[in-house]
């Protein structure tokens, strides 16, 4: 197994978190920028898994390496169909920034209340090596619900969406949530996490 894999992402902060899904491992992270990568594979599957398995696919054709991807996205039900999970990043336009994204979503939620307010996140994750896709997951996150109010700030950039993704429960947002407060929650991320470590480890040792 080659010990370098490129995090499919421009956006340093998925970076990060495909750096923690592999963390521990015998493996060495490398992004887009540093082998000189500025191709943006596309994104017309039908399904945050489809587009996950192209996105891996891409760019271990053009990297000629192992590849992590990831696709995620916003679900809420009580849009129906004037809201798509797949374009969570691209529903306010393409020229829009994260603070421009949020006040959108506010905006946009702002007649719906209670229950009508519950959102969850899904993601999907696909590792792929020399343009074919050696194995992919999809996960549904936990239900929390859209904020009315914006934090004022960002609490992470390249995730707009956490800053209002709220959890009465815990009176805090995703990002605010300890690890023991996720855990609870049976949440995605650790979810996947639990996945890619048990791929990787099987693969060195089958």
């Amino acid at each position: 197994m080659t010990n370098r894999i490129l995090l499919a992402t421009g956006n340093p902060a998925k970076q990060e978190t495909l750096r923690w899904l592999l963390e521990g491992l015998p493996l060495t992270a490398v992004s887009p920028q540093e082998l000189g990568l500025d191709s943006v594979p596309d994104e017309s599957g039908a399904t945050h898994l489809e587009i996950a398995q192209q996105k891996a696919e891409e760019w271990s054709r053009a990297s000629s390496m192992l590849v992590i991807a990831s696709d995620g996205g916003l679900v809420i039900p009580a849009l129906g169909d004037n809201w798509e999970s797949r374009f969570t990043h691209r529903f306010a336009g393409p020229a829009a920034d994260d603070n421009e994204r949020l006040r959108r979503l506010l905006e946009i939620m702002h007649p719906y209340q209670g229950a009508d307010r519950e959102a969850s996140w899904i993601e999907a994750v696909a590792i792929a090596d020399q343009g074919t896709v050696l194995e992919s997951w999809v996960l549904e996150g936990s239900t929390g619900v859209i904020a009315t109010e914006s934090p004022g700030k960002l609490s992470e950039p390249g995730f707009w969406v956490f800053s209002v993704w709220h959890f009465p429960q815990f009176g805090k947002t995703y990002h605010q949530l300890s690890d023991a407060e996720k855990d609870s929650l049976d949440d995605h991320w650790t979810r996947l996490k639990e996945l890619v470590q048990g791929f990787f480890k099987n693969r060195v040792t089958g």
